[in-house]
């Protein structure tokens, strides 16, 4: 753990948080304990490589692992079967149409390993409101008017901070995945930060960044001019087919 070991989030929300590079090494990452789930407390601590994940019952605990798990919006993969599959797909991949919707499709998808979900009632509240906000984004893979697949999380500048994907049918997250990080290569965006490693996204083709070189990107992407506000439009509607 390091020197001062976690620290206790007693000051108002808008004070600065403290430095990822003071997290602890056991459990790897700690950073803080406490505070609230306000917009201006959530942004403060995506915009220092930090993110919150407790459990219900516990206190709010947040996070700044070392290495970070990130994709590169250029590199995330897609196995030949698999997108071979996809040139047959009548999916449709959309932005911010069911924000709320996707949160609690994850919050109800099985992960090996765990039971329950770290998506608690308060943590579903706050994002939603971050959403309202236009910092918070959903990714939507529909079948006709069903809902197959999506990922969420928030945005600051031109980084995308990935919390969390589900799908319904096999695939779905995939297909969200890949669609979320073309448009945002296409928009000139680099990173996606995936935060801790799982076998899924390192097949997809996450990578581990050490935490100071992750932080120095973060930080320079952070400050440049992002996108506020729905993604809807900007988005469009994208045939999952075109990922083929």
């Amino acid at each position: 753990m390091s020197k001062t070991g976690p620290f206790l989030l007693d000051t108002p929300s808008d004070a600065p948080f403290p430095p990822a590079e003071l997290a602890a090494r056991e459990p790897d990452g700690l950073l803080a304990i406490g505070g609230d789930l306000s917009p201006v407390r959530l942004l403060n601590a995506y915009a220092g490589g930090v993110f919150p994940w407790f459990s219900e019952g516990q206190p709010l605990l947040w996070w700044s692992p070392d290495p970070r798990m990130v994709f590169r919006t250029d590199a995330v993969h897609l196995s030949s079967r698999f997108r071979r599959g996809l040139r047959q797909s009548n999916w449709q991949v959309r932005a911010d149409t069911a924000f709320s919707e996707v949160m609690l499709a994850c919050a109800g998808a099985p992960r090996p390993g765990q039971d329950g979900t770290w998506i608690t009632a308060e943590m579903h509240q706050a994002y939603v409101q971050l959403h309202q906000l236009g910092y918070a984004h959903s990714v939507e893979v529909y079948d006709e008017d069903t809902l197959v697949g999506g990922i969420y999380g928030v945005s600051i500048g031109q980084m995308f901070f990935g919390e969390s994907m589900f799908s319904s049918r096999s695939g779905g997250s995939k297909v969200a995945l890949a669609a979320l990080a073309r448009t945002l290569a296409q928009w000139g965006w680099s990173l996606i930060d995936a935060q801790v490693e799982n076998p899924h996204l390192l097949h997809m083709g996450a990578v581990h960044l050490p935490r100071p070189l992750f932080l120095a990107q973060v930080r320079d992407a952070v400050q440049r001019p992002g996108r506020i506000g729905s993604w809807t439009r900007e988005f469009g509607q994208l045939p999952a087919s075109s990922l083929g």
